[in-house]
């Protein structure tokens, strides 16, 4: 057993799908250096290295997840965010060896407060919630002029076409015929059925609001553990743009309110409406949503998770071939719909809807406010 241990798809820590890096292997990629730090993320190895007194992040994956070209789209993004000023790490160098992309970057600028919290932790405060959501906001403004294309098919992108599309069911059809690992993968599940009892009701609910949305490219991942913080508790250093496509802007907020409003590895899934509150203000004081955006941002909320989640479920299912993550993966993609359309989740989307002053029910806590 690896005396490195990952995050899973609960709250236990798992062996890792990929070997950890090694300081021997790292030295052929960026020369003589020591590895001072690996991480716990499951979906590639990485670690922080030691070279010449500098530190360097360098991250592998395999070429089933991440060709070279895979890595071009998402780095050039980079760079667009760089030259407008924002807060992201410089990609430094990128090389394949064998079967193995190599990617190295800057280590960024702030303190790694969430380095070893899993993935969908919450913030620890109410500020840390508000300067993230700031933080995104001046991200979408840096953002804009960026006119590539979408991603190439490849696992493990949280793109917005299926849900995006006026027609979901064909757009749905189209994603998974580009895609056979997931089109294997589904094999399994009643998707059909289960996409229209839970999620394409859901989707007319969206559907007035599409054509308002612009397209922009995003970061797609916008939890506590993918940012570098100051003494102040704001954000310094924006991390892994992986996941990042052309979607739109409330895609990318709707998915920060996911990602960390609602504590998804707890029973239950309590949600944290104070932070959910605290990002919205945090990024309205910066970027002020426009009134279809606000439109669409509670009907957003729901299907935000739903692309991402079919993602991994080929991932799991053709790269890493386990059974078990695929039919989480598989109930993540139902499920986590399930949940919005229920009694909470419609609670949280009438918060929402209230704090970007798209209407309100009167079914939220007044005492937020």
């Amino acid at each position: 057993m690896s005396s490195h241990q990952a995050h899973g798809m609960g709250t236990d820590p798992v062996e890792p799908d990929w070997a950890p890096l090694t300081d021997a292997e790292v030295t052929e990629v960026v020369g003589p250096s020591q590895v001072v730090w690996r991480s716990p993320r499951p979906l590639s190895a990485a670690a922080v290295v030691e070279r010449d007194g500098r530190r360097l992040f360098v991250k592998r994956h395999h070429t089933a997840v991440r060709t070279l070209e895979g890595l071009a789209e998402e780095h050039a993004f980079l760079r667009h965010l760089r030259e407008r000023g924002a807060p992201v790490v410089e990609v430094l160098d990128v090389t394949a060896r064998g079967e193995w992309t190599y990617e190295v970057h800057s280590t960024g600028v702030g303190t790694d407060l969430y380095r070893d919290a899993l993935s969908w932790s919450p913030f620890r405060s109410a500020t840390h919630a508000r300067a993230a959501g700031e933080a995104l906001a001046r991200l979408h403004l840096a953002a804009q002029g960026f006119e590539a294309p979408r991603r190439r098919v490849q696992p493990l992108v949280a793109s917005f076409t299926v849900f995006a599309a006026g027609d979901p069911r064909a757009a749905l059809h189209r994603y998974v015929e580009k895609r056979p690992q997931l089109a294997d993968a589904l094999r399994k599940f009643s998707w059909r059925q289960d996409t229209d009892r839970v999620l394409v009701p859901l989707h007319e609910e969206l559907a007035p609001h599409l054509p308002g949305l612009l397209p922009l490219w995003t970061h797609n991942d916008w939890h506590a553990s993918n940012l570098l913080w100051d003494a102040e508790g704001q954000v310094s250093t924006v991390l892994d743009f992986g996941m990042s496509d052309r979607t739109t802007a409330v895609h990318d907020l709707a998915t920060a309110i996911e990602r960390n409003a609602v504590q998804w590895l707890l029973p239950g899934y309590p949600v944290r409406e104070g932070d959910a509150v605290a990002l919205l203000d945090g990024y309205q004081s910066v970027r002020p949503l426009s009134p279809a955006e606000s439109a669409a941002l509670p009907a957003l909320l729901p299907l935000v998770h739903a692309e991402f989640a079919l993602s991994e479920l080929g991932y799991f299912h053709g790269v890493t071939r386990s059974p078990e993550n695929t039919r989480l993966a598989y109930e993540y993609y139902v499920g986590h719909a399930e949940w919005f359309a229920g009694r909470d989740g419609r609670r949280l989307r009438d918060l929402v809807a209230y704090s970007v002053g798209a209407g309100w029910n009167g079914s939220t806590a007044r005492t937020l406010r």
